[in-house]
C-alpha cells in the first residue's frame, strides 16, 4: 500500500487544483470580469507566434470603434426597404366610435 501513497497523493493534488479552477472559472463567468483579460492575453499570444491574427485583432477592435455614418434628414428609410427620397405615406388609421365599446358592454351586462 505504501507504494502507491505517491500516486494517490498527485492524484488527489490534481483533483485539487482542477476543482479550484472549475470554481475560479464558474467566478469569472458570473461576474464577467474574464473577458478583457482572456482577450489581452490572446492578443499578446497572437502578436508573438501568428503575426496575421494579431493584425486582425487590431482590424476588428477598429471596425468595432468606428461608427455609423448618419443618413441626410431628406433621406426617409422605409422599414422593408432601400432609402427613398420621398416622405413615408400616411395610412389613416380608421376612426373608431365610442358606440363599439357601449355596445359591448351592454352584452356583457
Amino acid at each position: 500500500m505504501r507504494e502507491y501513497l505517491p500516486l494517490l497523493m498527485l492524484a488527489g493534488a490534481l483533483a485539487a487544483v482542477l476543482g479550484c479552477f472549475a470554481w475560479l472559472a464558474t467566478r469569472v463567468r458570473r461576474r464577467g470580469t474574464g473577458g478583457a483579460a482572456v482577450r489581452a492575453a490572446m492578443a499578446s499570444y497572437d502578436e508573438a507566434f501568428r503575426v496575421t491574427a494579431h493584425e486582425s485583432y487590431y482590424e476588428i477592435q477598429a471596425q468595432q470603434e468606428r461608427k455609423a455614418p448618419l443618413l441626410s434628414p431628406d433621406v426617409h428609410r422605409h422599414p422593408s426597404g432601400p432609402p427613398t427620397g420621398r416622405p413615408p405615406t400616411a395610412h389613416p388609421r380608421p376612426r373608431r366610435g365610442r358606440r363599439g365599446l357601449r355596445r359591448l358592454l351592454r352584452r356583457l351586462r
